[in-house]
């Protein structure tokens, strides 16, 4: 049985296993993952966010392997047939696959051909028949013939014998472990179309009639060909050469060309097509979906974090546009804060194209609330409106600025918008988001789930369980590395503070709204709920403007301030002078403040903090601007150079908005001048490009666009990494040297 989890997670991640005792132990005493990346160094070795939530996992995993281990002995003890033989071997799995194999042979079953046998009393035929000597087979099945029992003939007896063999063998373990490993390596899934069914899945055309080694398929070509499955436009098979198979068994079960060999191989024939394959085959379905979600979880974490992350414009007074034909443009204006100051319907595009009326408007508002910038959903009518705001001669320095409003309109029908603003309507709603996500990106997009900012790759093809717990990780992750302003934050961003939640920030905003601004962080804990602990595990993470400790605007934590205090004794220097005066910070010497519990890691962490303190870590904001000529995809035509912002990646290729309404798709091929195998290494979420178009197909809404430098050029030589897709494509497949080597590909493979 598994009792060092240190052990084997330290081996498994290349780490001590010093490291991984821990994690365990803070994760144990309530420590969150920012909080213990970030405060406790010294005891983890440094280890990053992403290896401490791996730790983190991969000891639940192995809990639930012991849990289910207990529940698998203390079922064979009740049937009375556990041996110390078995009990170790049990005991010594692990995998749960292993487990599950040891275990089948003594799972409770519903009534089977086999268990139908041996009430029959054919199970001494059948272990006869399976030491294979030289006999009249249908001699000896006569001996069990008995009406009465329903054994009607010979034939009957045998039939009953082979489905017993046949059963002994699907439940072998190692003979599961060979075919199961044959799967892997040498298995081949197939796809076809359903007859009937053409135009229904013209979506899946690619998929009619496809074919390729299951150890090679890409994550979003296994997902995408399972949602046609689901969706009954494609049948799916995977399984090897079934010779291969038949080979393995027999070398384990045929012993010699007699009557009773032949009587064996039908069951080897028969235990194949109706147990193993359906069984083995439904294994590698789960374990190369479980591998293919971490591979789509992984590239959803990855746009989720560069999308939180995304630049902030700050604290500005904002005018945000929803924009519309028919019904009409929604204004709001906003102050530095975000608090909603005035809302009104404008008609400046078809079919009312009331422009002047709405440029009188927009004129008057930027005056009386010192507008600042204005942002404009990249929704229906988006370009048309941005041109128009652009028309109007506004002041120079007001910045106009298309923002993504993905997830807006989600927003505005949820209950934290209602609670926010419960007398006014949809669309008042949205227009605030669509101007708040100028202002600050990550404060805004926490409020909406995740799954409909628009970022990802078969999202809802995936485990949602594992989905929510990697983006929520992302979102704690990154609203934790910004830090979060404790007296002007929503409800929504503090609970996605270390330690806080959902309960404890309403508190935190409740106290706020009843006794005014937080003067420090040590007046947090007068508000209800606020324990030691949680205040460990949340304080370096909140901060608050203009208090009398400058460090309560840092990252520096509370339980270091002594620290920070002594080097100011130490040189004769307030602490706003040593944040001041990068002279001061020069003469402080690290080592003098080593101690048992702090050392040079949070030492360095503290001088840092020390240098700005505060310090966001987001980008500075730069406006993007699209061709002006180009407003819809009419308007492109191939050849052309266009400002482009990314808004999604996929492991085929990357998703830019150049504000025609339509996305168009920049695929692996042509990310750049040489062979890419990951996009994500490429390009980012939000990053600013320059494509050129390759292809516009206006009925399918589809667009085409390149990153190459000569996109129509000569096709350059095939680098390394091509010549290997060819073959991948040819189907050259080779067998894994063992098991482990070959889940340890599968997985690299979904990496």
């Amino acid at each position: 049985m598994i009792k060092n989890y240190s052990n084997i997670v330290a081996k498994e991640l290349g780490i001590q296993e010093k490291q991984v005792d821990a994690v365990i132990s803070l994760i144990e005493e309530g420590g969150t993952v920012p909080f213990i990346a970030r405060y406790r160094k010294e005891a983890t070795g440094s280890l990053d966010e992403v290896v401490i939530a791996n730790i983190r996992d991969r000891v639940l995993q192995l809990k639930e392997l012991d849990k289910r281990r207990e529940a698998i002995l203390k079922s064979i003890d009740e049937q009375g047939k556990l041996t110390p033989e078995l009990a170790k071997k049990i005991n010594a799995a692990e995998t749960m696959t292993v487990l599950e194999d040891i275990y089948l042979p003594y799972k409770p079953k519903r009534k089977t051909r086999a268990s139908m046998a041996r009430e029959k009393g054919l199970e001494p035929l059948a272990v006869t028949i399976l030491q294979q000597k030289s006999i009249d087979v249908l001699l000896e099945a006569l001996k069990y013939v008995d009406a009465e029992k329903g054994v009607e003939n010979e034939e009957s007896a045998l039939q009953g014998a082979r489905d017993i063999i046949a059963e002994q063998i699907n439940e072998d373990a190692e003979i599961r472990a060979k075919v199961r490993k044959l799967f892997l390596s040498q298995g081949i899934i197939k796809s076809k179309l359903i007859k009937g069914k053409e135009e229904e899945a013209a979506k899946y055309k690619d998929y009619f009639e496809w074919e390729e080694p299951i150890n090679k398929v890409a994550s979003h070509r296994l997902l995408a060909m399972r949602r046609g499955e689901k969706e009954m436009f494609l049948s799916l098979d995977i399984s090897p050469n079934e010779e291969d198979v038949f080979r393995i068994i027999d070398n384990d079960y045929l012993k010699g060309p007699n009557d009773s060999s032949a009587q064996v191989e039908i069951g080897i024939r028969d235990a194949y097509k109706r147990l193993l394959k359906p069984s083995i085959e439904t294994e590698v379905r789960l374990e190369t979906k479980k591998m293919a979600d971490l591979d789509a979880i992984g590239v959803f974490k990855d746009n989720l974090k560069q999308l939180l992350l995304s630049a902030p414009l700050g604290a500005k007074n904002i005018l945000a546009l929803d924009p519309g034909f028919r019904t009409g443009c929604k204004v709001v204006c906003l102050d530095k804060q975000g608090k909603l100051l005035h809302y009104e319907t404008i008609y400046p595009n078809e079919p009312q194209k009331k422009t002047s009326q709405s440029a009188a408007v927009i004129h008057e508002l930027c005056v009386k609330y010192q507008i600042e910038a204005i942002s404009i959903g990249n929704g229906t009518a988006a370009r048309e409106t941005e041109s128009f705001v652009k028309s109007i001669g506004l002041p120079k320095e007001i910045l106009v600025i298309m923002v993504n409003e993905s997830g807006a309109s989600i927003y505005s029908a949820s209950d934290t918008a209602r609670e926010e603003f419960p007398d006014h309507d949809l669309t008042v709603r949205g227009s605030v988001s669509i101007g708040r996500r100028l202002m600050d990106p990550l404060a805004e997009l926490v409020k909406i789930d995740p799954k409909s900012i628009g970022v990802g790759q078969y999202q809802h093809d995936v485990d949602q369980n594992a989905l929510k717990q990697g983006l929520d990780d992302v979102v704690i992750s990154c609203v934790n590395a910004v830090g979060v302003e404790v007296n002007t934050a929503s409800k929504e961003l503090l609970s996605y503070v270390s330690g806080l939640g959902p309960a404890l920030a309403k508190n935190i905003v409740d106290f706020r709204n009843e006794n005014g601004p937080f003067k420090s962080r040590e007046s947090l804990k007068k508000v209800p709920r606020m324990g030691e602990k949680v205040f460990e595990q949340a304080a370096g993470f909140l901060r608050i403007k203009n208090a009398k400790n400058p460090l309560d605007n840092s990252a520096v934590h509370p339980e270091t301030y002594k620290i920070v205090e002594a080097m100011s004794k130490d040189i004769n220097a307030s602490i706003e002078a040593i944040i001041a005066e990068k002279d001061l910070k020069k003469s402080i010497k690290l080592e003098k403040y080593i101690s048992s519990t702090i050392g040079l890691p949070t030492l360095k962490d503290i001088m840092d903090e020390l240098e700005k303190p505060g310090r966001d870590p987001r980008e500075s904001f730069e406006i993007l601007e699209f061709d002006e000529s180009v407003h819809s995809m009419e308007d492109l035509k191939v050849g052309m150079s266009l400002n482009g912002l990314v808004t999604n990646v996929t492991n085929f290729g990357a998703f830019v908005d150049i504000g025609v309404h339509q996305d168009g798709l920049v695929h692996k091929s042509h990310l750049a001048d040489r062979f890419v195998e990951n996009p994500a290494d490429f390009v980012k979420v939000q990053q600013k490009v320059k494509v050129t178009v390759v292809g516009v197909d206006i009925p399918r809404k589809r667009i085409s666009l390149s990153l190459k430098s000569d996109p129509f050029g000569e096709k350059p030589k095939a680098t390394k990494g091509e010549r290997r897709e060819k073959r991948e494509e040819k189907r050259e497949v080779k067998p894994a040297n063992s098991m482990e080597d070959k889940l340890a590909e599968l997985r690299n493979r979904f990496k």
